[in-house]
């Protein structure tokens, strides 16, 4: 047991209530001929325009879990070579995979990214090339072997993002400002502020990289591919703001504030770019500032798989188990807090033997009866919610939920549970 875990005694202990499984409602609308969507996208980015016979092309892919990435980079990489291109693919992950080449290879794997699965060459390099300075005053650097190709075709995907606020989130001017800067962009524009630096960090790349044009990804609230749009440079901006409020306006948040305790099964790069998604437990906790979401205490029970050790955003949380201490890769975690500027979330949380020692810490100084807790499977999968019985006595947002099983199971049960 690791010398800063806790060790439970009588005194902790607290009786845990009982949980009632709700589903709230969403819209599940989802793509279900990958190839014919892309192919329509590269013609509403007008590809054939854009692609010469000959040109190298570079395609990217990036480091986040997303809906039939596979698929969706074999359908762009079979249209670029349909057009005549010569595609490969570029990892554009910023300092993700540890800030090595072999490190960002091996998330690419761990999506089903390789280049027998895609069906062209993967490029992973660290190296970059100067663009020179942005408006905003900072100095932008981009990935040689992107900025080597004839042409560049940016696949990402638009959602809210743990840092930026406003009309832009994750998108394609993050994937190109920053995904595409490598470790040292990535530093640098962290450095600088996101917030403040991004859309000119991009159209700073826009005006100086060979970007052929764009794919955005949308998915639903069941992190299932729901949209594809092929768009051209000049709209990278237009389209990402529109298609970052679609997502908001379909994506369900906690219908409960106040809460007690929430219980996090799960956290993870793959699950969102800090770990937790504080546009779900509160931007308070990413960024500081006056509280936006009410927890009094958040418990997370396991660090996911395709995360690959990369812990950031684990501080935000206030109890964690031994066992996902136990998969931190620190040296990845850190390399990725440092250049994200995003320290505190590196920092550990009392830590506690088991899951149930760690929600029964949490719940401690709450009434058991009274006790409003909500467990998730983690943020990113909000259809399901595990609550506590205080919870439906209450209107909150009550009128949004349909009750799934109304036979009591604790709070701390098996995973299992999501399998619906």
């Amino acid at each position: 047991m690791p010398a800063n875990a806790l060790t439970m005694s009588a005194s902790v202990q607290t009786i845990l209530p009982a949980g009632i499984l709700v589903r709230q409602r969403i819209d599940a609308t989802r793509i279900s001929d990958v190839e014919a969507a892309v192919t329509a996208a590269l013609d509403e980015a007008r590809a054939s325009e854009r692609i010469a016979p000959g040109m190298s092309v570079a395609i990217t892919a990036g480091s986040r879990g997303i809906d039939k990435i596979a698929p969706v980079l074999a359908a762009v990489v079979a249209g670029v070579r349909r057009r005549g291109g010569l595609p490969f693919i570029v990892t554009a992950m910023g300092s993700h995979g540890g800030a090595t080449a072999d490190g960002q290879r091996d998330v690419l794997t761990g999506y089903g990214i390789t280049a027998q699965a895609v069906g062209c060459e993967i490029r992973a390099s660290m190296d970059v090339v100067s663009l020179g300075i942005a408006g905003s005053g900072h100095e932008v650097f981009f990935d040689r072997e992107a900025h080597a190709a004839d042409g560049i075709v940016v696949v990402g995907r638009v959602k809210p993002h743990s840092i930026l606020t406003g009309e832009l989130g994750s998108g394609l001017l993050k994937m190109t400002a920053i995904g595409l800067g490598n470790q040292r962009g990535a530093d640098a524009i962290h450095v600088a502020g996101v917030q403040q630096h991004l859309v000119a960090s991009a159209r700073h790349v826009l005006a100086r990289a060979p970007i052929a044009f764009g794919v955005a990804l949308v998915e639903n609230p069941r992190d299932e591919l729901a949209l594809v749009r092929g768009v051209v440079p000049a709209d990278f901006e237009l389209v990402d703001r529109e298609l970052l409020a679609r997502v908001r306006a379909a994506s369900p948040a906690l219908p409960f504030d106040p809460l007690d305790v929430l219980i996090v099964d799960s956290i993870g790069k793959d699950i969102s770019g800090a770990g937790m998604d504080p546009n779900v437990i509160g931007m308070w906790r990413r960024n500081g500032g006056t509280p936006d979401r009410r927890i009094a205490r958040i418990v997370a029970l396991d660090l996911s798989p395709a995360s690959h050790g990369n812990a950031t955003g684990v501080g935000m949380a206030d109890v964690i188990t031994e066992g996902l201490r136990a998969k931190i890769d620190f040296k990845a975690t850190y390399m990725n807090a440092v250049t994200s500027n995003f320290l505190t979330g590196a920092k550990l949380p009392l830590t506690a033997p088991t899951a149930r020692e760690a929600i029964q810490l949490a719940c401690r100084p709450f009434a058991p009866d009274r006790l409003r807790c909500v467990r998730i499977r983690d943020t990113a999968h909000l259809e399901y919610l595990l609550v506590s019985p205080a919870l439906l006595e209450a209107p909150d947002a009550t009128g949004l939920l349909d009750w799934v099983d109304n036979v009591p199971r604790a709070l701390d049960a098996d995973a299992e549970i999501w399998a619906q």
